[in-house]
């Protein structure tokens, strides 16, 4: 196979040039980095959709044109899974995005906001809302949820291996690796020392310093973005991919899976997808019956694309007129979103940006986390932005089924005309753990582009408002801390004036009553947002089996987090790259044996 964008010896440069392609190339790479860009795609096996030749059919594709594997979504489990299958096997990965790595609004934290409040089609994130009213976010970018996403980086918790059947030394090893090439320790500001402090101050003990490890109390975790502020994604794993065994296309939207159904079983034997310019392609597997093709489309693309290629509930595939190729009723089943509300801190001057980075492990059935700062730049004041927005789904007084678009606009006008000051502070975020209330994922439509149809249920199950309440009075004595008051020196009138002025900036408020139960039951459902940790819909048992293959299909597997029950650790994203090295380790070594040098 060709390699794409591989560069060729240059001719000697006047110093001045020279200098001037070194500080070009050095603005493209990380700091920590010193490998060469290759390109705009930063990586030679990387290229656009467009670029692909299809073979005519199934049967005439040979050797040169067929593939080991073919992964569907180069997000973040997607691109640690290809790296890995790439060293010895060929692997095609399929993304519909693009390139992270020349966007500023992924790349820096100081952009975090914007990406999320980017909606047009080439951003990095695509908008969607539940039919529970609630704004969200799924990504659409080489890297997945790791190029949108707060960072924090937190290991799941030895029951959570345990239970899913994992082989725990072999997914230390794969945490390991992952942190070897793109987890760093945060640069730790007042804000985080701040809450740190009120958490251990409020019971939320003991200290267990910096550690990735899920542990009960308060912590310190990895983060993805270095000292420089610079975001490091699962599109970097790639770095360690075999070149001539590894082809990702960008824009390469797959629109279904081909089967071969002339057998006992049906089994996967390529893709159809469309490129950036809307041309059809078509790629298949080499004729192996060891070769698959692996859907990491997460929790909302996977189920959708079985869906669309004829696996899931057959009446409602006739709906459509989708050939069923199995009646498989779970598929786009029991899908979960973790739900989180939210505090606002008010302080009485700018405060140092930070995402996620110190975490409260509760033995009651929530965990709290904290941000600061975005609020207060003049992009955030101005236009959308992630962290308190009701564009986007965060932060918002306005109860889910009342986020119209014509309560947005509202929303947008009254915050150009509030004073600065109104948005100095930072967020205590609760998130429910493991929730009890499950929802689903249907078709609209046989549009891959067209969000599907997706209801959470949020606070269904009477358990899961019992442990949002729980977790308000927490954050409540987390916010009355003397750290904390310490840190904004704001008084008590100042604080009132501050809260009152945000109500027309959507900006929810702390419950006056925390006390009264009936009163903190509608604040979790008025407020509830989400953290974008949603999960489930191609269950293990029920969809995949225990090695994520797709029940009644031959050669298709499922590997993201759409095969969950619950959503991994305080966070879930070094759990997703991890399983992607994972799963690749332990593939290489069937086939393989002790050969594999993983």
């Amino acid at each position: 196979m060709a390699l794409v964008g591989a560069t060729a010896t240059a001719p000697p440069l006047k110093l001045c040039v020279s200098l001037l392609l070194l500080l070009y190339c050095l603005r493209l790479l990380s700091p920590c980095q010193g490998k060469p860009n290759y390109s705009e795609y930063r990586y030679p096996f990387i290229r656009k959709a467009s670029t692909f030749s299809s073979p005519l059919s199934f049967s005439s594709s040979g050797v040169n044109n067929a593939y080991d594997y073919i992964i569907v979504g180069g997000g973040t489990a997607g691109c640690p899974l290809a790296a890995t299958l790439s060293q010895n096997f060929s692997v095609l990965l399929l993304e519909r995005g693009g390139v992270p790595f020349a966007n500023a609004n992924v790349s820096f934290l100081e952009n975090f906001h914007l990406t999320l409040a980017d909606l047009s089609k080439t951003s990095a994130s695509q908008f969607f809302s539940s039919t529970d009213g609630v704004l969200n976010s799924r990504a659409r970018v080489l890297g997945g949820g790791t190029c949108i996403n707060a960072g924090f980086y937190s290991r799941a918790s030895t029951e959570f291996i345990r239970k899913v059947g994992w082989d725990e030394k072999l997914v230390n090893k794969s945490y390991a690796w992952v942190e070897k090439q793109i987890v760093h320790r945060p640069d730790f500001g007042p804000w985080q020392r701040a809450f740190k402090d009120s958490l251990l101050d409020v019971g939320v003990s003991p200290f267990n310093g910096f550690t990735y490890d899920h542990l009960y109390g308060t912590k310190v975790g990895g983060t993805i973005f270095d000292r420089y502020g610079r975001r490091h994604t699962a599109a970097e794993l790639l770095a360690t991919a075999n070149p001539h065994k590894l082809t990702v296309l960008i824009y390469a939207t797959v629109q279904k899976i081909a089967f071969d159904t002339r057998g006992k079983r049906p089994k996967a034997v390529g893709v159809i997808f469309k490129d950036e310019k809307g041309n059809g392609h078509q790629a298949f597997l080499k004729s192996n019956l060891q070769s698959e093709v692996i859907l990491s489309s997460g929790a909302i693309g996977s189920p959708q694309l079985l869906l669309l290629s004829g696996i899931g509930p057959k009446a409602d595939l006739e709906k459509f007129n989708i050939s069923t190729v199995l009646d498989q009723e779970f598929v786009g089943k029991d899908i979960v979103d973790n739900p989180m509300n939210t505090i606002f801190v008010p302080t009485n001057g700018p405060i140092q940006q930070s995402l996620i980075q110190t975490a409260g492990i509760t033995e009651l059935g929530f965990y709290l986390e904290s941000s600061s700062g975005f609020g207060q730049s003049t992009d955030s004041i101005r236009c959308h932005h992630g962290i308190m927005s009701a564009e986007i789904g965060q932060l918002s007084t306005i109860p889910p089924k009342q986020r119209t678009p014509e309560a947005i606009q509202a929303y947008t006008r009254n915050k150009r005309n509030l004073p600065h000051e109104v948005f100095h502070g930072g967020f205590i975020l609760e998130k429910l753990a493991n929730p009890l209330s499950k929802g689903e994922l249907r078709l609209i439509n046989t549009n891959v582009d067209d969000n599907p149809l997706i209801t959470f249920n949020y606070f269904s199950h009477p358990y899961d408002l019992e442990r949002c309440i729980e977790g308000i009075r927490l954050v409540t004595k987390v916010v009355q801390s003397k750290y904390f008051t310490e840190l904004t020196r704001v008084d008590k009138q100042t604080t009132e004036k501050l809260l009152n002025i945000s109500v027309k900036a959507n900006v929810n408020l702390i419950p006056k009553h925390t006390n009264d139960t009936k009163c903190l039951k509608q604040f979790c459902r008025d407020t509830v947002i989400t953290i974008w940790h949603y999960h489930g819909g191609c269950h293990v048992g029920k969809v995949v089996d225990h090695e994520n293959k797709v029940l009644g299909i031959d050669q298709l597997r499922v590997v993201d987090g759409s095969a969950f029950s619950e959503s991994p650790g305080t966070n879930p994203q070094a759990t997703v790259m991890m399983m992607g090295r994972y799963m690749g380790a332990k593939i290489l070594r069937k086939r393989l044996g002790r050969a594999a040098a993983v």
